[in-house]
């Protein structure tokens, strides 16, 4: 079966009938849809068949957008300039659109004071709350305590 380059359909034809009519018309004889009975072939101009389906493919890779996690880790006992250096990164980070992982690292015996380090997270949550929620309660994993903040969306 072969359809021509306006999209009308030529019938079934001989494969070396077929090629001489693409070459007579300076263009390419192209199959398909080779599993179909009969195989179904174009007439078409090959390199611009591939060109644009390169260009197509690569407008759909910029139209996606992948979200990426960043990491932030704090202390127990991190500093109040240390604290707002790097409440200020995750503002950038929720506003750029990315998730920010917000870790919590105890060393010794720093970890007898959870209530006090929970008490910092839910304190830097509410300061970052207009630019991103958290998507799950602080978890405590060994030595570390873990939450995501997602960014706001935007309507």
């Amino acid at each position: 079966m072969v359809v021509d380059e306006d999209g009308e359909q030529l019938g079934e034809l001989d494969t070396n009938e077929a090629i001489a009519i693409a070459e007579d018309r300076g263009l390419d004889l192209v199959e398909v849809a080779p599993t179909a009975r009969p195989p179904v072939c174009k007439i078409m101009d090959y390199g611009k068949f591939k060109y644009e389906q390169a260009k197509k493919a690569k407008k759909a890779k910029q139209a996606s957008h992948t979200v990426k996690v960043k990491t932030i880790q704090f202390r127990p006992k991190t500093d109040d300039h240390d604290y707002n250096f790097k409440k200020k990164h995750i503002v950038n980070f929720l506003e750029a659109g990315h998730k920010v992982k917000v870790v919590m690292r105890f060393r010794g015996r720093e970890i007898s004071h959870l209530d006090l380090a929970m008490e910092f997270l839910n304190h830097l949550v509410g300061e970052v709350d207009e630019f991103g929620t958290p998507e799950s309660r602080p978890k405590r994993e060994g030595r570390l305590i873990t939450f995501i903040i997602a960014p706001r969306k935007v309507h």
